[in-house]
């Protein structure tokens, strides 16, 4: 990979944010302040900053779906999707929209879910057989 994603957002509680980024989506914590704790995000950098959460509204209509807007995300291979889905699942964390497989047997075939992290924050998944797939049209 030639460049890192970095997106810095607001949470609620450092404590509950730091427990659910490592124990529920098995994330590597980095540097962190009294305010603020950065994240390994699947090789990606999240710093979460106390504050106020930005308000989602299920207006993203995707197929027969409204998903939380706005959101974030990562594109797994399929594989790992399943471990993290499983994870989630034995975690009882509650879904948006359980996990799926959308466009079926169609050019961009995904498997899918929605979720919150504790203090809002909307986040998908999505998990591809194929990665070559994704930008599929």
């Amino acid at each position: 990979m030639s460049a890192f994603f970095h997106y810095a957002f607001h949470v609620t509680s450092l404590e509950e944010t730091r427990l659910f980024y490592t124990q529920v989506l098995g994330c590597k914590e980095g540097r962190s302040t009294e305010t603020w704790i950065d994240f390994d995000f699947y090789g990606h950098q999240l710093s979460l900053h106390l504050g106020e959460p930005s308000p989602t509204t299920n207006t993203g209509r995707v197929g027969e779906h409204f998903v939380p807007m706005p959101h974030f995300g990562l594109i797994l291979p399929l594989e790992e999707w399943q471990k993290v889905a499983k994870r989630l699942t034995e975690a009882n964390v509650v879904f948006d929209l359980a996990p799926s497989v959308r466009f079926e047997g169609m050019p961009g075939e995904q498997w899918t879910l929605f979720f919150k992290d504790p203090s809002g924050n909307a986040i998908e998944l999505k998990g591809f057989k194929d990665m070559t797939q994704v930008y599929a049209k």
